[in-house]
């Protein structure tokens, strides 16, 4: 395997893992013209798998091309999509502060799944894998989910909350992998690399 991968993601989070895994990465993000949220519209009765899947093997599509399109050194190219689901419902990232009440309502007593797809790839070869965890929030109060929204820190953040964050506070059960839930799964991810040849 090349001495780095691509990294096609705009999440801290997800860099900040890759480092953890000591895994030397370049970013490779969507140019002005590419419409990256298009990608992320659910389609008429799809499961939150099969959502997540597609997403994922969307988004290394579109990176693959940025990839080949601005003539960069080849290397193999990492994409991630993560996405809760309340029973089939999927919960993505507000649209404002009244939408990430609204979810966080939803979500506040209740055990939701967080599934994070992962996908690395070449021209010639696919590799991907998906991570299932569970989470239980305790009740939250009207005020607490109103504080919590006024943080900001549920802005960007499939359903509506980070939990490596202040949300922590609220989340009285996990299983399944934390990394995962943070948006890129370390062991399914390093399983991947080393399919595509990482000694690491």
């Amino acid at each position: 395997m090349k001495k780095f991968v691509y990294l096609a993601s705009q999440s801290p989070r997800r860099r900040q893992l890759l480092e953890q895994l000591g895994v030397a990465y370049e970013l490779l993000l969507p140019e002005p013209h590419e419409d990256a949220e298009a990608l992320e519209v659910v389609l008429p009765r799809e499961t939150p798998l099969a959502y997540v899947q597609r997403v994922t093997q969307l988004k290394l599509d579109a990176a693959l091309a940025r990839l080949q399109r601005l003539g960069l050194a080849a290397a193999p190219v990492l994409c991630s999509d993560t996405t809760v689901a309340l029973g089939r419902e999927i919960l993505g990232k507000p649209a404002d502060a009244a939408d990430a009440e609204q979810i966080l309502r939803k979500l506040s007593g209740h055990t939701h799944r967080v599934l994070t797809a992962v996908a690395l790839g070449t021209a010639d070869v696919r590799v991907q894998d998906v991570s299932i965890s569970r989470v239980t929030f305790a009740p939250m109060s009207t005020p607490q989910i109103t504080a919590y929204v006024a943080t900001g820190e549920p802005m960007g953040k499939a359903g509506a909350y980070g939990v490596q964050g202040r949300a922590a506070a609220y989340i009285s059960h996990l299983s399944g992998s934390y990394s995962g839930i943070m948006g890129l799964p370390m062991f399914e991810t390093a399983q991947l690399l080393r399919q595509l040849g990482w000694d690491g």
